[in-house]
């Protein structure tokens, strides 16, 4: 029998709820009620502008000065960019891509673009021409909004590929003043197309609130196409309701209002950028701050002071690294004063975060920590008035999520995917810990299928994918449900843990079980390693290619008086070699321990002569492994890697940042590791 748990009320032995669930059961009746007419996000733009007019709502750093935007003022740039559309002859329904980096013009385009009842859909801002030709030509896209000439000019280069293309907009000008501008436009040119026919046309507002008026929940609101890890990526369809509601139940789940900050700087085409710094700050009224480039997205982060925080474990990892990098470089006292405060941050951190009883000797050692490192910390990191960071994406090491917690940080994790609108399961405050993902989010439910994927029901499930009615009726099942393809099981207190892609769960020859995602993360939890892609189902063993982390290493080699030109240089040192092959003696003494994994210790591995990269097709643009491809593209690695043979050779084709194409060839080390005996332990399946 499946193992389910619910997010509200239900019947049976087996229906586990969470407590912070119930508690917010009545502020979820309540906030439907009084928003039961407020169904797309163009109407909570209105009712913002109404309820919360003068309150800012973006915030853009520009030429090292913070620009910011009321309520009001956005929904007067969205309706003159509307009406502007409108008079290029943009029709309801019809598909616009929008491609850039995060700016308040672009995130206006989507509400824009909905007001007159159209689907926005976000592409990947450093997807190279080719990759973009897939989306845009599948999408059936009319219009392209962008930020400046390197997406106009990619988009140009293709377009003789691109049949429904009518119009292209662009934010920013420069580069751009003698191209040809029969179709090009630039975003103030059609705002002001939108203003001129409000002038021409006193009765053109109330035709533009008819329009808003028009659309409904069950219309499509935006369209995200999945990062494509085993083959072509499928375009997703989330409804107004889908955005809205899981908006809603997010911010009541975890009390966000419109006096809360978020900082946006993940990908416009990702999930989670969509659902958090636009379902989720039009739903609550949200403040959201765009940088001014990547580049400065951590120092803008530290001048804004975000309330709210997302971030991949990757982004976590990185921050934690320069920490440390800082610290080896620091005098003694400084570095004497943060080891001892650190631990006590380790013993009392996190009990105080959640509220648990702290003698008073260390209350009193962490208030003075407080004061001299942790809050130095946390102002160095742009956490200073942080009140609640997530992750999500891969599992995060123990280690580092109890650093952050224990810097008074209140870091949880989530589960969610593309196809859910985000949340499946968050952790309530309290009930945090680094091996799950709580438990299901507001008016979910979430079970475990008899073969131990994790399949869930919820006010986000997508409607379809588009143009793909197979793939869609294979992830959606009659009644309802929706599998993850993650395979996983819902522990005694009704959290749930995620063990691998259920797909990439297999076993050895000699029966052992192998789960290569938890191989891996479990490698990546060391500073030293940026990415590590492991192989063994129906082989003899297990084998990796690593990635180093270059500044973790660097640093490294600097002290170390290790000279390198190049990352394949470095990459290729015996010290560095040594260095990680210790690491991977660590993790196979830890797997020695687990019953489950202790048959899955790493046997050999090679150091890769070159960084895994989404623009050779190694990675996905949300920096996921595609695990069949690497393992063509290096397929005669990997035979060394089971051959016996001590060292490989290889010469791959990359692709630099401008599109030129080159060859990399390198010679690489086959490294060996003893494998350790296993723990004496019975074996249970994952799922019981």
């Amino acid at each position: 029998m499946s193992k389910r748990a619910h997010s509200s009320p239900g019947k049976g032995a087996e229906n586990l709820m969470s407590d912070t669930a119930r508690s917010v059961q009545t502020s979820l009746d309540s906030a439907r009620e009084g928003n039961a007419r407020i169904d797309t996000v163009p109407k909570l733009l209105l009712r913002n502008a109404a309820e919360f007019g003068q309150r800012p709502a973006m915030r853009h750093k520009d030429l090292g000065i913070w620009q910011s935007w009321t309520w009001s003022q956005v929904s007067e740039q969205v309706r003159d960019l509307a009406l502007g559309l409108r008079k290029l002859g943009f029709q309801r329904g019809e598909s616009v891509a929008i491609v850039g980096t995060n700016r308040p013009r672009l995130y206006w385009a989507f509400a824009a673009v909905q007001s007159l009842g159209g689907i926005p859909v976000p592409m990947y801002q450093d997807s190279v021409a080719d990759e973009m030709v897939y989306v845009l030509e599948h999408a059936e896209v009319r219009f392209a909004i962008v930020e400046d000439q390197e997406q106009v000019d990619k988009i140009l280069s293709v377009s003789d590929q691109l049949p429904h293309l009518r119009h292209m907009i662009y934010d920013e000008d420069r580069g751009l003043k003698d191209y040809d501008h029969t179709r090009l436009h630039s975003y103030q040119a059609v705002q002001e197309l939108g203003r001129a026919e409000r002038r021409s046309n006193p009765g053109s507002d109330a035709w533009l609130l008819e329009e808003i008026a028009k659309g409904c929940g069950a219309d499509v609101s935006v369209m995200l196409y999945t990062s494509g890890t085993t083959g072509r990526p499928k375009g997703v369809m989330l409804t107004h309701d889908n955005v809205v509601r899981s908006g809603q139940n997010a911010n009541i789940f975890d009390h966000f209002t419109e006096k809360d900050t978020m900082i946006a700087y993940l990908p416009m085409a990702w999930v989670g950028d969509h659902i958090f710094t636009y379902g989720q700050a039009y739903a609550g009224g949200l403040c959201v701050a765009c940088p001014e480039s990547p580049a400065t997205a951590i120092d803008d982060r530290r001048e804004i002071g975000p309330t709210y925080f997302f971030a991949p474990p990757r982004v976590f990892e990185t921050m934690l690294t320069e920490i440390s990098v800082r610290m080896e470089d620091a005098g003694r006292l400084k570095r004497a004063m943060y080891s001892y405060f650190m631990k006590v941050a380790e013993r009392a951190g996190s009990k105080i975060l959640d509220r648990q009883p702290v003698g008073i000797t260390d209350r009193i050692l962490y208030w003075i920590g407080d004061k001299l490192v942790y809050a130095p910390l946390r102002n160095r990191m742009g956490f200073s008035n942080l009140r609640l960071g997530y992750t999500a994406g891969e599992a995060i090491g123990p280690e580092l999520f109890r650093f952050y917690r224990s810097l008074g940080l209140n870091l949880k994790q989530l589960y969610g995917q593309t196809e859910a609108s985000v949340f499946i399961t968050m952790q309530p405050d309290g009930q945090v810990s680094s091996d799950t993902v709580g438990t299901p989010g507001p008016e979910t439910e979430v079970k475990i299928s008899e073969t131990g994927e994790v399949l869930f029901k919820s006010p986000g499930v997508f409607l379809k994918y588009f143009k793909n009615d197979e793939a869609t009726a294979a992830t959606k099942t009659p009644d309802g449900w929706v599998k993850t393809g993650d395979a996983g099981f819902i522990d005694s207190r009704g959290h749930l843990r995620i063990i691998d892609r259920a797909k990439d769960v297999g076993k050895l020859n000699n029966g052992a079980l192998f789960s290569p995602k938890y191989l891996e993360n479990r490698l990546k939890f060391y500073p030293e390693v940026k990415e590590a892609v492991a192989f063994g189902d129906k082989r003899d063993y297990v084998t990796m290619f690593v990635n180093i982390d270059l500044v973790s290493v660097g640093n490294w080699a600097e002290r170390n008086n290790v000279s390198y030109a190049s990352y394949q240089e470095l990459a290729g040192d015996p010290r560095v070699i040594d260095l990680v092959k210790r690491r991977v003696v660590e993790l196979n003494k830890a797997l020695a321990s687990e019953p489950l994994m202790a048959g899955s210790q790493i046997k050999r591995f090679i150091i890769l002569h070159k960084e895994l990269d989404a623009d050779d097709g190694e990675l996905t643009r949300t920096q996921k492994v595609r695990r069949s491809f690497i393992a063509e593209r290096y397929a005669s690695l990997l035979a060394a890697l089971y051959d016996g043979s001590t060292e490989a050779t290889i010469s791959v084709e990359v692709t630099f940042e401008d599109g030129r194409k080159g060859r990399i060839e390198g010679r690489m080390q086959v490294v060996e590791i003893a494998i350790n005996p296993a723990a004496a332990a019975p074996i249970k399946e994952a799922a019981e």
